[in-house]
């Protein structure tokens, strides 16, 4: 089922690795953070611009090559039997659908967390401190990539995955579920030492659930 790439799947990997050579062209030769100008920040924060809400999908972390190799890989693994059942039109519709998503969603959950540390919705009210977060990048196929993980575990319930760590065989439904609870209880215990954005993965997961269902419709 997962052997033969779709083409869909295979423009998304090609694109995603042409921005990230020109990322490590625009550090190494022209000394510009290639994550500040691609990643995508809070609404309210000074340095937003709408089109972060595409490119920040397609943009990844130059500092961490496993941070495009795990996307990448899990776009390979489960995009192509979706593609297959859907067709390339419908499969990026949905590639991109759950990417912007899960960016909305994690910014507004960034939202009310600043409004309320400050107690007001005031801008101006915020801490110094604060503000600067509102302008941290966020950059990452991630939010797209679990939506695609939990459509495949919806379409394909009954389909054995070969797990790495341990090696064992898992049902896809079984493996989603324990990756989704994992990323809430992450979510929820919110490390100040963890720089992933694990509410974007929720919010992938999410998006692609309501679109699956009124797809049924």
């Amino acid at each position: 089922m997962m052997n033969r790439i779709a083409p869909m799947v295979k423009n998304l990997l090609i694109v995603n690795v042409i921005v990230f050579a020109i990322q490590l062209a625009m550090e190494s030769f022209f000394n510009l953070d290639s994550v500040r100008v691609f990643g995508l920040r809070y609404f309210g924060a000074s340095e937003f611009a709408p089109y972060q809400l595409i490119t920040y999908m397609f943009s990844h972390s130059t500092y961490d090559i496993m941070h495009i190799i795990g996307n990448m890989f899990a776009l390979y693994m489960f995009g192509s039997s979706l593609e297959q059942a859907w067709g390339s039109k419908r499969f990026l519709q949905f590639y991109l659908i759950t990417g912007i998503g899960a960016g909305v969603l994690y910014q507004f959950a960034s939202g009310i967390e600043l409004y309320m540390a400050a107690d007001t919705f005031s801008t101006a009210a915020l801490s110094l401190r604060d503000q600067a977060y509102m302008n941290i990048p966020m950059v990452g196929a991630s939010g797209a990539v679990f939506g695609i993980l939990l459509a495949f575990g919806m379409l394909f319930p009954n389909v054995r995955l070969m797990l790495l760590f341990p090696p064992i065989p898992i049902k896809a439904k079984y493996f989603v579920l324990f990756y989704g609870l994992y990323e809430l209880y992450a979510t929820i215990q919110n490390s100040p030492t963890d720089n992933t954005a694990h509410l974007a993965h929720l919010g992938g997961m999410l998006f692609a659930f309501i679109l699956i269902k009124m797809w049924k419709k």
